[in-house]
């Protein structure tokens, strides 16, 4: 029962993360500024929390294994986050190379 508040307070709390990502780019749109930044800043925050997890990820690996945190569940779930992020940003990378080999291809 632990474990399931803990992925809903998770998930809550990644929902506040996009809405606020979300938020001051609309804001620049409508203020007719256009994005500062935009898709760099995006793809450089998106980075950093994936950093952020894998980092997460290894201190509760490195507490459990000194003993410190006992319960593997919020291990193995800290690992899966870790997991998941990367598995995301390497699809991100992808699709982004293949969007960019597409582009070079239409100027041949």
């Amino acid at each position: 029962m632990a474990l399931r508040s803990e992925i809903m307070s998770r998930s809550e709390a990644l929902q506040d993360v996009r809405a606020a990502s979300g938020n001051p780019a609309s804001g620049n749109a409508v203020n007719g500024a256009g994005p500062v930044g935009g898709f760099a800043d995006a793809l450089t925050g998106a980075l950093q929390q994936v950093s952020a997890v894998q980092a997460h990820s290894g201190d509760m690996q490195a507490k459990y294994e000194r003993g410190e945190v006992t319960d593997i569940a919020q291990v193995m779930l800290a690992r899966q986050e870790a997991g998941v992020a990367f598995e995301a940003t390497l699809q991100v990378r992808n699709k982004l190379m293949s969007a960019y080999q597409e582009i070079m291809r239409m100027g041949s």
